[in-house]
């Protein structure tokens, strides 16, 4: 909170003003040496008649006046007769009401809470509590105290307030004999404790670094490591030897324990092309469930439509327009057939075709349904179709469980209206979301795949896309004829260059693709800023925070994503009041800045101008903020005609856009894109992550670096390797 030792103060929780259960943050009334004192911030658990001691710092908020924000706390049973039956009339035990807890108080004064629950039969003493009411409250009261208990015996592993908010939540009263038996029980799903940390209690627990349960924790480390960087599993041997080595021990005592956990079903092995391979269950379910599926769907196709071949003569003719050879045979084959992937490169005519298909199927009477993964790139098929796009999560209604897990409402037991579905940028689509829409596709219903193979895949795990056609069991129409007026574009036909291996043309200063010469990493982070701030606005009428958008390789480095949007933030937007500031992880936010939303979060609310209201951010949508509460640590910020609301929790999920990777963008356009160009790791320097920047970009895209950088990036074409087995399942159906 500051670079001073925070104050303290000393009281006892007078009133619970507000406390949010998922994440801890609550606000307190408490009597502080004879003063109430309005107190709030991260608490596992306090109630009515605590006493507590906080750290932290005065704050003056300009609605609620003065309050203290503590950083920590140390909490106490009440101690006194007063802070006891203040503390029990609130009904804090079950079984106790105010009439009770005054006659309590009354028999044993100060050593109420004492006798309750280690001599329960002495209560039965008091009017109104029998023997069995007694052991009830004595029960109640362990299990109360036991929280207590137990927070304190988690503080000395630094586990945060959170965490212990959702270990609490999960393992309850028995945390401490469990968390002895099997410290890695803390990196399950629901807690989420990292596997080294939990090493690091295990080590205070003398745990041996052979025990079953660490040997276990391990392995699921290493494969959910894995599916971080879009595996959806890993051959048995690899998995293995990296385990092994990540745990310091010897193979065979990995695959032994391995073999366990196949057997009981903890994870699955498969084979693919002769290669033992291990799944984590959920993604070899996705995978497998949408292999069956489509598989169906080819041997049982939608209704043919008669008459597809003249009605599209009749459409040329009545819009004056004249179809390619392939975008006619995509059309005809999305309606004829029902299952369709179209693809093809920035130039070759997806949207045209893909507004050819809508308005035939909407001719022919069926209902149409167009979806893309993110906002941004439902907000921009919407504008090329004219037509409404949602996200696939609003499209299947999504909800979210007690752990932050998206459930969709639509499903096999609650299936899509439409006759058609139209799924854009399917690259960016993982295995379980395809699942999803594969469970709530209709029976019957045509199923049209639009996306760039050439793109980058999904950041989360598998390799949808790439597995679906090389599979060869989908129908496929790649588009490759770039049309006359998109070759007038460097932009449009360096990307073609590029995705052929060879190197785009750099030699023009009179089109709109540019490349600036800059050795040094200063140099080009400066030249990056200057672009941003001064060159691109002067010259273009371009805006940093409308227009502009700088896409990195990486988020490390000097010339990472971080790194790049503080120098951006100082340039474009520096600190003028910290009372329009609030700070997170990893920056410090400001009225005005751009910024970006991390994930899908349908609960943000956000009104228009015109009065209408609604909920929903996404992940990727990216908008400025209007205005900060720095004593709520609140903001609203301005996502195109929508103000959205942003309290603590939600401030989490932004971050500042001015430089985003090149990841994050897929789904949008800019009208100038600006990509540093310095050496780098070939995992991020590579011809796919290129090509997708170049493609972002609509009328400028600078490239300011290294032209060696540029060259090594075109001949890398190691595109990233992905375990998955989509493609297996499907041949095998």
């Amino acid at each position: 909170m500051n670079d001073k030792e925070p104050l303290q103060i000393y009281g006892t929780v007078e009133e619970i003003i507000f406390r949010n259960d998922s994440n801890g943050y609550t606000v307190i009334k408490m009597l502080s040496e004879g003063t109430d004192v309005t107190a709030h911030g991260l608490m596992a658990a306090v109630n009515t008649g605590d006493e507590l001691r906080l750290f932290g710092a005065w704050e003056n908020h300009p609605s609620y006046g003065r309050q203290f924000s503590f950083e920590y706390y140390e909490q106490y049973l009440p101690s006194t007769a007063d802070s006891i039956l203040k503390y029990l009339s609130t009904g804090a035990i079950k079984g106790i009401g105010k009439a009770t807890a005054r006659r309590l108080v009354e028999a044993f004064g100060d050593k109420t809470l004492e006798v309750m629950q280690n001599d329960p039969l002495r209560t039965s003493q008091v009017k109104g509590i029998s023997v069995r009411a007694a052991e009830n409250i004595s029960a109640e009261m362990k299990k109360n105290f036991g929280m207590r208990e137990v927070m304190l015996w988690l503080e000395r592993f630094h586990i945060s307030t959170q965490e212990m908010v959702r270990i609490w939540k999960t393992l309850g009263a028995e945390t401490i004999a469990l968390v002895e038996e099997n410290p890695y029980i803390l990196c399950s799903s629901e807690i989420e404790v990292p596997f080294n940390r939990a090493d690091n209690i295990a080590a205070v627990l003398k745990k041996s670094s052979d025990d079953i349960f660490r040997i276990r924790a391990g392995i699921n480390h290493v494969i959910k490591y894995n599916s971080c960087n879009g595996h959806t599993c890993l051959p048995k041997e690899k998995l293995i030897a990296v385990a092994a080595e990540f745990m310091r021990l010897e193979p065979s005592q990995v695959s032994a324990i391995l073999e366990e956990m196949l057997l009981d079903g903890s994870l699955v092995y498969d084979e693919i092309n002769d290669r033992a391979f291990v799944f984590m269950p959920k993604l070899y379910r996705s995978e497998t469930f949408a292999a069956e599926r489509l598989s169906m769907i080819l041997k049982f196709p939608c209704e043919r439509i008669s008459g597809v071949e003249h009605a599209l003569e009749i459409f040329e003719k009545e819009h004056g327009i004249c179809y390619a050879e392939l975008q006619r045979k995509a059309i005809i084959e999305a309606l004829s057939g029902g299952l369709l992937i179209l693809t093809g490169g920035p130039g070759t005519g997806k949207t045209t075709t893909l507004n050819g298909i809508i308005a035939l199927f909407t001719k022919f009477g069926l209902k149409v349904a167009l979806a893309a993964p993110t906002g941004r790139a439902a907000q921009r098929m919407s504008e090329v179709t004219s037509r409404e796009a949602k996200t696939l999560h609003r499209l299947l209604e999504v909800e979210w469980d007690k752990n932050d897990t998206p459930v969709f409402k639509r499903n096999e037991r609650n299936l899509l209206e439409c006759d058609a579905l139209i799924i854009d940028e399917l690259s960016m689509v993982d295995a379980q979301l395809f699942e999803c829409v594969m469970r709530a596709l209709p029976l019957g219903c045509r199923l049209i795949m639009v996306g760039d193979s050439d793109q980058l895949p999904s950041v989360g795990p598998g390799n949808v896309l790439g597995d679906l056609i090389d599979s060869g069991r989908i129908p496929v129409v790649q588009l490759t004829e770039i049309f006359r007026q998109s070759m007038q574009s460097l932009i449009v036909t360096n990307a073609h260059r590029i995705v052929h291996g060879e190197m785009p043309d750099i030699s023009r200063t009179d089109s709109d693709f540019f490349f600036m010469v800059c050795p040094e990493r200063e140099r080009i982070a400066s030249t990056i800023v200057d672009l941003c701030a001064r060159r691109l606005p002067a010259s273009y009428g371009y805006s940093a925070f409308n227009n502009i958008q700088v896409l990195c390789p990486g988020r490390n480095g000097d010339l990472g994503v971080t790194e790049m949007n503080k120098r951006l933030q100082q340039a474009l937007n520096p600190s003028r009041s910290r009372n329009e500031e609030i700070s997170v992880p990893l920056y410090t936010f400001r009225q005005g800045d751009k910024v970006m939303q991390t994930r899908n979060n349908y609960d943000i609310l956000w009104s228009r101008d015109d009065g209408s209201e609604g909920s929903g951010i996404f992940n990727g949508d990216i908008g400025t903020i209007e205005a900060i509460d720095k004593k709520t640590r609140s903001a609203f910020v301005r996502f195109d005609d929508k103000l959205a609301v942003y309290d603590e929790d939600s401030v989490l999920q932004l971050e500042l856009a001015y430089a985003s990777t090149v990841h994050k963008s897929q789904g949008n356009e800019f009208d100038a894109v600006i990509m540093p160009m310095h050496y780098g790791p070939p995992q991020l320097y590579y011809r796919n992550l290129l090509y997708t920047a170049v493609t972002r970009a609509k009328r400028i895209l600078i490239l300011v670096g290294n032209i060696s950088t540029l060259k090594k990036m075109v001949d890398n074409n190691k595109k990233t390797l992905r375990y998955s087995g989509l493609r297996t399942f499907l041949e095998r159906e």
